[in-house]
This record gives structure tokens, C-alpha cells and sequence, in this order.
């Protein structure tokens, strides 16, 4: 078993050196707290865990969770995820402080980030790209908290790691799907959740990006839903309305209930290709009746896992992430596969 003192001698540095950068604790040089973390690595070096555990205790970390979950089916995966890795990091002093949110409001997640900011060591945040939300997130960073954006990034933010996917590569991957699959003649709708999310964007700007090299595609409108079905439905339905031709509907992030709801009710099942992100249960169904032709998972449960695994690694360990992405890959899931 590899120990502090061999670690210590290794590195050239004290017993307590090596002890203050397992605990994140206390100055210790830049160039010192590298060389120690890469030998940890290379001898795949595991704190006791009782030692782990009394010194979580004696400092008694705290983790924040913030997300936009209520209402929004997607997250139910991942907070299932954390839920249980909370309770396993419990058993090591770690406490966990929740705030779940409904909607994109930039006040309303201001006012939470504030009221975590004077309480965590680490906040998990599913972030705004709004100025008011990244300078909230750079305030928690300057005062020594670590942050992890999850399922969604923001864009000049000094959040030291973000974990999900690459909303880009899945918006070109719905692309290229929907011109395998869609008509000839794609005369193309679009339900993103909010414009104010850097991740919709993204996603939007990919999908558009592969079709436009199509002579045959037509954008017919871009509408935002808020990650709400009522709201989806009622977009979808009107747009339906309106364009008579559209036989394409892409739903970039929540909302496909809510999408594929008004697609039956309007009798469109046979002449709109709709393709949607996630394999949730309503969404599922609606593949199962012919409504969904595809969706693209993007695997809440690893973002949820290597969120809270990444919290508790720094606080405890005082491990930092290799690199500040940490992204999970999106899968086409169609009905033959869905339950994989």
C-alpha cells in the first residue's frame, strides 16, 4: 500500500505538504500541489477511507445542487443519480444542499447562487447564459468555491469543469438524421427551450449548420417552449397550423410530449418526421406509436455521476479535474434500441 511518506519522499516535500494537498487545505506552491497530484496518480494512491471520512468530517464540506428540474422529466435521471451518490459521500462528511428551481428565470437563479454562495466548498449548477448568472458563478469562484456546470455550459465563466454533452455535435447529429430519414423536401420547424441557454443555442446553430448545405431545406420557424410541454403543445400546434407544409419538427431539448401531442391531435403522424433529445418514458411511447421517428440520448445518469463524483474528489481528496470538459457522447436511440 502506497503511503503519504513515500509520496512525501518522492516529491521531495514534507509529510504535511502532501497532507494539505489531499485535504485542499492550507498555501501550498503551485508547482509542489502538481508534482504531488501527478505521483498520486501515477501510484494510484487511495486515502484510507475512515482517514478520508474524519478529515471530510473535521471540515465538514458542503456540496450545492441547483438545477431547473421542476417540470422537466429529463432531469429525474440525473437527480436519481445524485440522490444516491449523495447518500453514499454522506457516509464521509459530505453534506449535500438542494434547489430546485422551475423554468429559465435569471433572478430567480441569481437569488439562489447568492443564498448557496455563503453556505458550499462546491456548487453543481445548470447555468443561464445570461451576464448576471456568469458573474454570480465568477463570484463564487473567487471566493474559493468549485464549480461544475452540468448539461449546460456558459460562455466566459471561470467554472472550474463542465460535464455533459456537446450540444454542437448533437445538433449536426439531429441534422444528418433528419436528412437520412425525412423527406426529400424538408420544410423544417424548430421547439428550443430558451435562447437565453448556451447548450439550445448550440444546438441549433449545429442543426442549422449541416442543413443549410441542403438545397432542399427550409427553416420555417424557430420557436422556444421553456422546457414546459402545455407550452410546447401549444407552439407546436400553432406552427402546424400556420404551415400547412412542414414535414419536419426537431424539439432541441424538452418538450417532445407536449410536440408529438399536437402532431396526433392534428393527424400528422404520417407526414412529419419528428426527431427529439431523450429517452424518457412519454417520449418512448410516443416512438412505440410511430410518432417519434428518433431521439438522441445524452446519458443523465453519467452527467449526474461525474458531476458529484468531481465535488467529492476535490473536497475530499483535493483532487482537480484533468480538463475542464467532461463530455458524454450523444447516442441515436430509435425504437429497436431504446431500451438499451
Amino acid at each position: 500500500m502506497v503511503t503519504i511518506k513515500q509520496i512525501a519522499d518522492m516529491c521531495g516535500v514534507s509529510r504535511g505538504t502532501v497532507d494539505r494537498v489531499l485535504n485542499n487545505r492550507g498555501n501550498v506552491k503551485p508547482e509542489k500541489r502538481k508534482r504531488v497530484l501527478e505521483v498520486m496518480r501515477e501510484l494510484n494512491y487511495q486515502p484510507n477511507p475512515a482517514g478520508k471520512a474524519l478529515a471530510a468530517r473535521k471540515h465538514k464540506p458542503v456540496v450545492g445542487i441547483l438545477l431547473p428540474s421542476e417540470g422537466i422529466v429529463f432531469f429525474d435521471d440525473v437527480l436519481e443519480t445524485m440522490h444516491r451518490m449523495a447518500r453514499r459521500y454522506e457516509d464521509y462528511g459530505v453534506r449535500f444542499v438542494w434547489r430546485l428551481l422551475r423554468g429559465y428565470h435569471a433572478d430567480e437563479q441569481c437569488a439562489a447562487i447568492e443564498e448557496l454562495r455563503h453556505e458550499v466548498n462546491a456548487l453543481i449548477v445548470n447555468p443561464m447564459s445570461e451576464p448576471a448568472v456568469i458573474q454570480k458563478i465568477d463570484e463564487c469562484v473567487a471566493d474559493g468555491i468549485f464549480v461544475i456546470t452540468i448539461n449546460n455550459d456558459v460562455e466566459l465563466s471561470h467554472r472550474q469543469l463542465y460535464v455533459g454533452s456537446d450540444y454542437y455535435e448533437g445538433g449536426q447529429t439531429a441534422g444528418a438524421l433528419l436528412q437520412m430519414i425525412g423527406p426529400e423536401e424538408l420544410k423544417t420547424g424548430v421547439l428550443m427551450g430558451s435562447k437565453a441557454m448556451l447548450g439550445h443555442r448550440q444546438r441549433l446553430d449545429g442543426f442549422c449548420d449541416i442543413l443549410r448545405k441542403n438545397p432542399h431545406f427550409e427553416l420555417l420557424a424557430v420557436e422556444e417552449n421553456e422546457d414546459d410541454e402545455r407550452i410546447s403543445y401549444e407552439k407546436a400546434k400553432a406552427m402546424l397550423e400556420k404551415y400547412p407544409e412542414l414535414n419536419a419538427l426537431f424539439v432541441i431539448s424538452a418538450g417532445a410530449s407536449g410536440a408529438g401531442q399536437a402532431v396526433k391531435e392534428l393527424g400528422r403522424v404520417q407526414s412529419v418526421t419528428l426527431i427529439v433529445f431523450d429517452t424518457i418514458p412519454t417520449t418512448v411511447q410516443l416512438m412505440k406509436e410511430g410518432v417519434v421517428k428518433a431521439a438522441l440520448y445524452q446519458h443523465p445518469h453519467q452527467q449526474a455521476a461525474k458531476a458529484i463524483r468531481a465535488a467529492f474528489e476535490y473536497l475530499v481528496n483535493g483532487v482537480r479535474p484533468e480538463k475542464q470538459q467532461d463530455i458524454v457522447q450523444n447516442e441515436i436511440r430509435i425504437l429497436q434500441n431504446v431500451g438499451r
